[in-house]
């Protein structure tokens, strides 16, 4: 329990998707701090004792429930909501924090050639969450964050909560970390602010098309910026964003081309390959491992006609 937050938003209070007719789950005034009881993005489909054959089964209507909506006073359309990012608490089930990673049909940066499901289901320390096990040999640095953040938008709803927006959304960023301060442009009275989708690591690109996903508490703080005109979300570090992946060096692969998607694409396949090589890891368990820690990087876009995107594979997992 947060002892300094004005108020809880329990789990109970979520929903699926945008939609600016919701009814508030609070009202608060600028300069609150909230507690959000998050749930992973299966919303309690997935847990610590499941297998594949729960993949298989995923109602995909309660993908990414979103704790909310908070209706800020005093929040109008051209106003910026402030958003602090305090911390992140992972909730304990079975004796022990824990996260999912999955291979799910049909989604994922190659999920024509990755099929059939497959699943992981990683346990850490909730008191001390540094890193995660991956099999008998590999631990992967974490770094909690929220994957789906935002406002609703202007539109009339429903929308579904899946792509991100202008007003933010699903934005899978890993370095809305704690201590970042998030930039939301608002665009309906109140701006009607959900969370949720905690992640307890993720690689820049969430390749697969999941990271960590793990059911925490995170605190935020907001406050109001009247007035100021913001086309997308911005956000500000406390320092560092890498300090977790970058005490060995990395492995890098490259994708080069005409196309950015085709260049990402070859990168992350030639990282997969590098790892089935060198670790004798199976192709989807590497595709999987490199969702939760690896980096796409545009290294090149201006030398036409090709481009050039990196992939960033952090030796320390294996050390």
């Amino acid at each position: 329990m947060c002892k300094a937050c004005d108020y809880t938003i329990h789990g109970a209070q979520h929903h699926f998707g945008w939609d600016n007719s919701l009814v508030p789950a609070e009202t608060v005034a600028p300069g609150s701090t909230i507690e959000f009881h998050c749930h992973d993005s299966s919303a309690g489909q997935l847990g610590p004792s499941s297998t594949v054959e729960d993949v298989k089964t995923l109602d995909f209507g309660k993908i990414n429930p979103v704790s909310g909506p908070i209706y800020v006073e005093g929040a109008k359309p051209g106003d910026v909501l402030k958003v602090t990012i305090d911390s992140f608490t992972p909730r304990e089930q079975e004796g022990s924090a824990w996260g999912w990673t999955a291979n799910i049909p049909g989604f994922g940066l190659l999920a024509d050639q990755f099929e059939d499901p497959a699943l992981t289901i990683w346990k850490y320390d909730a008191g001390s969450p540094d890193k995660a096990l991956w099999g008998s040999e590999g631990k992967v640095g974490l770094k909690p964050f929220c994957g789906t953040i935002g406002v609703a938008p202007a539109e009339a709803g429903p929308h579904s909560i899946v792509p991100p927006r202008r007003v933010g959304g699903n934005l899978d960023i890993r370095d809305l970390a704690a201590g970042t301060t998030l930039y939301l442009p608002v665009e309906v009275e109140g701006a009607l602010f959900s969370v949720g989708d905690t992640h307890a690591a993720q690689g820049d690109g969430e390749v697969c098309g999941t990271a960590i996903e793990s059911p925490m508490n995170c605190v935020l703080s907001f406050d109001l910026i009247k007035n100021e005109t913001l086309k997308f979300p911005r956000f500000t570090t406390p320092g560092p964003v890498t300090r977790h992946l970058d005490t060995a060096g990395y492995e890098v692969t490259t994708g080069i081309g005409p196309d950015l998607m085709s260049g990402a694409r070859d990168a992350v396949s030639g990282m997969i390959d590098l790892l089935c090589t060198q670790r004798g890891m199976s192709a989807v368990d590497a595709y999987m491992l490199v969702s939760t820690c690896g980096d796409l990087r545009i290294s090149e876009i201006v030398d036409m006609p090709n481009w050039v995107v990196s992939f960033y594979f952090p030796r320390n997992v294996f050390e």
